[in-house]
């Protein structure tokens, strides 16, 4: 079982150009929490920091994007707030993959702390060259 300080933490790179939202979504979920490894542990952060580029370019199949909505509360009396997928696309490139991904990771403490370790950059430059990202095929998952 790894613990905090045996875990051995890698940055990966990740191309979303012209990949669909959802089965982008399960695989950039997976290597946040760590399931790729075998060394994975249910409580324990062991995932690799994910660098995913060009995330505006990701697709919805259908006619998601016009028709999808995403909802948000601001916390007052009748502060529902609907937006479809393209509008939001449109205003926050990167919202569509932070959400569907959130979506997919535990709702504790734990998935929280996981979530800081996905940085999704709407074009292909991203501020994380120091951490020296390699590049990751997703089609290498199954």
């Amino acid at each position: 079982m790894a613990n905090k300080a045996t875990v051995n933490k890698e940055w990966l790179l990740v191309d979303a150009e012209n990949e669909v939202l959802g089965r982008l979504a399960t695989k950039l979920a997976m290597l946040v929490r760590g399931k790729h490894k075998g060394t994975f542990t249910p409580h324990v952060d062991c995932g690799d920091h994910v660098v995913v580029i060009n995330a505006d370019k990701v697709r919805l199949t259908g006619a998601k994007m016009a028709d999808k909505e995403y909802q948000r509360y601001s916390g007052y009396p009748g502060g529902r707030t609907v937006e479809k997928a393209s509008t939001l696309h449109r205003r926050k490139p990167t919202a569509l993959v932070e959400i569907a991904v959130r979506g997919m990771l535990p709702k504790t403490r734990l998935g929280r702390a996981q979530f800081h370790n996905l940085h999704v950059v709407a074009g292909s430059t991203h501020a994380h060259d120091a951490q020296k990202p390699r590049k990751f095929d997703l089609n290498s998952i199954k």
